[in-house]
């Protein structure tokens, strides 16, 4: 597993650097909140670390997420990620096929990340059992879950053990990785090495519980030796 550690600011991902993936992203603005791509830039420039790019919990607007996508690879991010906020197989299809074009037109070794949300029913989204096929056959490279609502309740309020390995599984099976995330814990590592994620994605766990706070660098590296 590799972990990936959300910072908000240039200034904060100084202390996220002993992650293995530097993820930007802005909390305020969502789950996969959009930060702008002078941050993006100027975090890829303070690391050799691969880093990754939310570019927004996206309504059905495959033109403004394709060009968001663009923007995110262009400005140096190797993973880009977008979450499918909304329902339906062949508007996510259409979606997904969009910003997998746009990312891989002129950046063919980047990745692209697509996340659906554990807690899809009380959003009235897709379900990443649904989303995962069609990334797969979209050219993505990872298929992630997340939570869309940060109230305090994680992936594992919403999907046990058995059913996030069995999405782990199936992606093996289909060639693509698998990232989580959602207000994950330090006691969640247990089971988040039984399902074997390629990644899993955290910024409330080493915030010190409250993703608003400042990420704490002793926190990221206390993440980092329970992933080894």
């Amino acid at each position: 597993m590799e972990l990936l550690v959300s910072p908000s600011s240039v200034e904060e991902a100084q202390y996220a650097l002993a992650a293995d993936i530097i993820d930007v992203k802005k909390p305020s603005e969502g789950s996969l909140g959009a930060n702008f791509p002078w941050v993006i830039r100027a975090i890829k420039e303070m690391t050799e670390k691969p880093v990754s790019a939310a570019i927004g919990d996206y309504a059905f607007l495959p033109g403004g997420a394709s060009l968001a996508a663009y923007g995110a690879a262009n400005a140096g991010a190797d993973y880009i990620k977008v979450g499918l906020n909304f329902d339906g197989a062949e508007k996510a299809r259409e979606l997904i096929e969009a910003v997998v074009k746009a990312v891989k037109w002129q950046f063919p070794e980047k990745n692209v990340v697509i996340a659906a949300y554990a807690d899809f029913e009380r959003m009235n989204t897709i379900s990443p059992m649904e989303m995962a096929p069609l990334a797969a056959e979209a050219g993505a490279d990872v298929a992630m879950i997340d939570t869309g609502v940060k109230d305090g309740k994680g992936l594992f309020d919403f999907m046990d053990v058995a059913a996030l390995g069995e999405f782990a599984d199936t992606n093996r099976g289909m060639n693509i990785q698998t990232a989580l995330a959602g207000s994950l814990k330090f006691d969640d590592f247990a089971p988040l090495k039984e399902i074997a994620p390629e990644i899993i994605g955290v910024r409330g766990m080493v915030c010190g519980g409250d993703r608003s706070d400042r990420v704490r660098e002793e926190l990221v590296e206390k993440a980092m030796s329970m992933v080894r």
